[in-house]
């Protein structure tokens, strides 16, 4: 009894030990706040400049979301730049990628997430979505409506154009027009 006793002691001594050399010290390293001067940098200052090509997050290169706050008219029914092949296939692109999950490919409203549970959508054929303008489609990706999330952090302005003319070609193919 003795023995068990002391060899449960000396096993409990020698795992306070090993453990006692595992404390992670890293709240208690020197710091510097914000703006506090520091002797380590020649300027004395201990932030330090942004570093040339650094994205902040949300942002790639390409996408400098200059507008985020900008207000489109809904009633706009044009694009602000000439529509060409390129900028609908480009639609096409990225209403694949962004939209077609919940919208479908066809833009029926069927999508995956659908398929899978979720809330359906309001079909593009729709006599309401039919009649709406293309800065509206613009304004529900940019601003998001109902439960669609806003996509203005994932997708470009000049993009959200392009889905939009995408979506009034879809709407046309189904009825060889679209009345406004």
């Amino acid at each position: 009894m003795i023995r068990k006793f002391l060899f449960s002691l000396c096993l409990s001594a020698s795992v306070v030990i090993l453990l006692s050399g595992c404390v992670q010290q890293m709240s208690r390293q020197p710091h510097l706040q914000p703006l506090q001067p520091s002797k380590q940098f020649a300027d004395q200052q201990s932030a330090r400049p942004i570093v040339p090509g650094t994205i902040p997050s949300g942002y790639t290169r390409t996408n400098q979301r200059l507008e985020m706050n900008f207000a489109v008219d809904p009633n706009a029914d044009s694009l602000p730049f000439p529509l060409t092949q390129q900028v609908l296939e480009r639609g096409r692109e990225r209403y694949n990628i962004y939209c077609s999950v919940c919208h479908q490919e066809n833009g029926d409203g069927y999508g995956q997430v659908v398929r899978r549970g979720f809330k359906k959508p309001a079909s593009f054929y729709e006599d309401r979505l039919r009649k709406a303008r293309l800065g509206y489609f613009y304004e529900v990706i940019t601003n998001g409506f109902g439960v669609m999330a806003s996509n203005a952090t994932q997708v470009e302005p000049k993009d959200r154009w392009a889905i939009a003319a995408y979506i009034r070609t879809l709407q046309s193919s189904r009825s060889g027009g679209i009345s406004h």
